[in-house]
């Protein structure tokens, strides 16, 4: 078992790459999905059958748990792992992006964001020091130092002024973080579309020194074409020898292009959150469980699908439970979900392996361009 964070590149196919980051609690095996634990749990799901759709880490949110029940009380029940029953790695993001959203809720300076609970009104201040506090007591082992989310779209000044003080937090995080063996710290690239302003941060972050960089700012609104084009050059100025996360992506078609151009790691609510909303990813596109064709089909969501949903209810009691607002309804879709999305995860790091990336990716969008099978 290590007792620090190492990232392993076993095999490349053009820029698509697939290794392992070995940590004290598990091997992550990349290109990797995160399903997102926002409150310390994954929405409608048991911690187990999490790790059984193939998650081998979850994302926790820094925001969310330093409210409710707060990163104090957390510590002292045992840390995040113990509390929410998950022995696997646990990334934390730094509360950044939550704290941007909360525009009309806070003020920022150099310091930090003081801004007020959406939960209750109370003030709050969160700085590179506190976020870094925060996730301590959370015990995660991947750490994300503290940034402005860049919003979309932004001047070039505007993206110029914030990527320079995420800069500047992410030295604070960094000299906060300490040495803590066992545990990462991951800084985060900004720049919005910019790429002198891409190039000078990632300059920044190296010269800090990360055990992995994350390419933030992006799936923020710029659309796929304009996040895709970004991605054609951000991810190769960051250290080749770290594992480089891509923040809050997404579709199945976003993973499968952002691996494509060098990504490793991923994560989004995307998965958990349609599920709860009847809305289906399959090897054939998305399917809407709402509508009324599914309503006298027997047949399987998908049928080359193992995950319980495929395995053992039609797609006409499906359409019901969800009809009648049944629990089971978000547990059985939301679990689908997940476990299609470890799978494509799994696709990958085959084709990775093998040299057939290429074909994988063409194989991979000629299925889902043929579209669901036909009503009954």
């Amino acid at each position: 078992m290590t007792a620090r964070i190492e990232f392993r590149l076993n095999a490349t196919d053009g820029k698509a790459r697939t290794g392992v980051i070995a940590t004290p609690r598990g091997d992550i095996r990349t290109p990797a999905f995160m399903p997102v634990g926002t409150a310390a749990t994954v929405k409608a799901m048991l911690p187990e059958s999490v790790a059984a759709t193939g998650a081998d880490i979850l994302l926790g949110n820094t925001y969310h748990l330093m409210l409710r029940p707060t990163a104090e009380r957390i510590d002292a029940l045992g840390g995040l792992h113990k509390f929410m029953n998950w022995q696997k790695p646990i990334l934390t993001d730094s509360g950044g992006f939550q704290v941007m959203s909360l525009s009309g809720l806070r003020k920022m300076n150099e310091e930090g964001v003081t801004f007020k609970s959406h939960i209750d009104g109370s003030r709050h201040t969160l700085t590179p020091e506190r976020s870094m506090e925060i996730q301590r007591l959370l015990g995660s082992d991947i750490v994300m130092c503290f940034d402005e989310c860049t919003p979309f779209p932004a001047e070039e000044k505007v993206a110029l002024e914030s990527m320079r003080m995420s800069m500047r937090w992410a030295q604070r995080s960094r000299d906060a973080f300490g040495d803590r063996p066992g545990h990462a710290l991951f800084g985060i690239q900004q720049g919005s579309i910019f790429r002198d302003q891409r190039a000078e941060s990632a300059e920044k972050l190296s010269d800090i020194g990360f055990d992995g960089y994350a390419v933030g700012g992006l799936a923020v609104g710029e659309g796929q074409e304009m996040m895709f084009d970004v991605l054609d050059y951000a991810p190769d100025m960051l250290p080749q020898d770290k594992p480089r996360y891509l923040m809050g992506v997404g579709k199945p078609d976003d993973i499968v292009g952002a691996v494509a151009r060098g990504i490793d790691m991923m994560d989004c609510v995307l998965p958990s959150r349609s599920g709860r909303t009847g809305q289906v990813f399959t090897r054939h596109g998305v399917v809407n469980i709402k509508n009324a064709r599914h309503q006298d089909d027997p047949r399987p969501l998908d049928e080359a699908c193992t995950c319980p949903a495929c395995r053992s209810y039609s797609r006409a009691y499906l359409h019901h439970v969800f009809r009648a607002q049944e629990m089971i309804s978000g547990m059985l879709l939301t679990w689908h979900n997940l476990h299609y999305y470890q799978e494509l995860m799994q696709g990958m790091r085959d084709a990775i392996t093998a040299g057939t990336f290429e074909a994988f990716q063409a194989a991979f969008h000629a299925q889902r361009a043929e579209g669901d099978i036909e009503p009954m």
